[in-house]
């Protein structure tokens, strides 16, 4: 098993794989992840945009993760600023590295793929500040929310709910580097 760094031009080419992981690891329909398809794509054009892939010894995807900085007019970083009072604003948002996507595929979970693909990516983040969203869960069962706070990520914002879905979220973010 080894962790490879991706430019989006990689990516893009294991696409299919991305979204395959992407759909075992958060369990959502055929529908929605053909949707997602887009939104990946366009993510590998933005602003300092990096991305990681964890390959066993045949080359198969077991996990990817990818980010890149946050800045207004994106939709998400849109959303969050909108929720955040003021004052945390300018801490959180100014300067940071928005992680997107940090999927391991369920099989290879538990041996620490998610914590050297999300180490790689807070390591070589420029950015002051680190934020993600995740749904909200029991944090001393799933193995997202230990991982996330092991790595120091704080609360920002609790039980968010994004336009269009249904599920509470948390938005975690920490200061960096590492």
């Amino acid at each position: 098993m080894r962790l490879v760094r991706w430019r989006g031009e990689d990516l893009l080419a294991r696409l299919d794989d991305v979204i395959a992981v992407y759909g075992e690891a958060m369990g959502y329909s055929v529908q929605l992840l053909q949707t997602r398809r887009g939104y990946v794509a366009g993510h590998t054009r933005r602003e300092s945009f990096q991305a990681v892939a964890t390959l066993d010894d045949e080359d198969n995807l077991l996990g990817f993760g990818y980010g890149y900085r946050g800045t207004s007019g994106q939709w998400w970083h849109d959303q969050v600023r909108n929720a955040l009072r003021r004052e945390h604003r300018k801490y959180w948002l100014s300067n940071c590295f928005e992680l997107v996507e940090l999927h391991v595929r369920p099989h290879a979970q538990g041996h620490g793929i998610g914590a050297r693909q999300l180490h790689d990516l807070l390591t070589n983040a420029p950015q002051q500040t680190a934020l993600l969203s995740t749904p909200e869960a029991p944090e001393d069962t799933s193995r997202a929310w230990r991982l996330y706070r092991r790595f120091g990520f704080v609360d920002v914002l609790r039980h968010f709910n994004f336009p269009g879905d249904d599920r509470p979220f948390a938005v975690l973010g920490r200061q960096l580097p590492l």
